[in-house]
């Protein structure tokens, strides 16, 4: 036999289950269950600028979030949202990519580097980004860490690219502000090159 389930029931019902959310015990004893077969695990491991982080990934949660809002690596930006910026661009196992459409699950197994990471212990900065403030290189500052993240994988692969190497490898990062020369003199001056 089922109790009528009244107004007040209803309600005490809803302010139970939305304390128990705002508390976590909900989220907790979940995790705890065993997964349904297919399900995908959300409390995951990544590999961060060289630590372990433990964190809470939704199934279709993209990197960019999971960096800014979860992890707090708030230098990755989201611009467009859709991989066509490169403000959010980060390093994966060395390679640039659009941190707004990739799958924090896919990068599990992987090493990601973000504009945090590059900044040795002691502070000094990383000759990129010391280039980019020699050379005045940032206007509004939106897109600098994309390109940061751009220059270093660049310089990496090829330490001394002539410009239109420069211009060709950082031309997946758009400048609202339109400073792309200042970006080229930044990246030939941590090369080590005349700009």
């Amino acid at each position: 036999m089922n109790p009528q389930l009244s107004r007040r029931r209803f309600i005490k019902a809803v302010i139970a289950s939305s304390a128990a959310a705002a508390s976590g015990t909900g989220f907790h004893s979940a995790l705890a269950q065993d997964r349904p077969r297919g399900a995908v695990e959300r409390l995951i491991s990544l590999n961060v600028n060289g630590q372990t982080r433990r964190v809470d990934v939704a199934p279709q949660e993209m990197l960019a979030h999971t960096l800014r809002y979860k992890l707090g690596l708030s230098g990755t930006k989201i611009g467009c949202n859709r991989g066509e910026c490169g403000a959010c661009t980060v390093l994966i196992d060395g390679v640039t990519n659009y941190s707004c459409s990739t799958l924090t699950h896919g990068v599990r197994t992987r090493a990601v580097q973000t504009v945090e990471g590059l900044q040795a212990a002691d502070g000094t900065l990383h000759p990129v980004q010391q280039a980019f403030i020699d050379e005045l290189s940032p206007q509004c500052g939106f897109c600098t860490p994309g390109q940061v993240m751009s220059a270093v994988a660049l310089l990496d692969e090829n330490p001394t690219p002539t410009r239109e190497e420069a211009r060709q490898a950082m031309s997946g990062n758009l400048c609202r502000c339109g400073a792309y020369d200042h970006y080229l003199n930044g990246v030939m001056r941590a090369s080590g090159q005349n700009s």
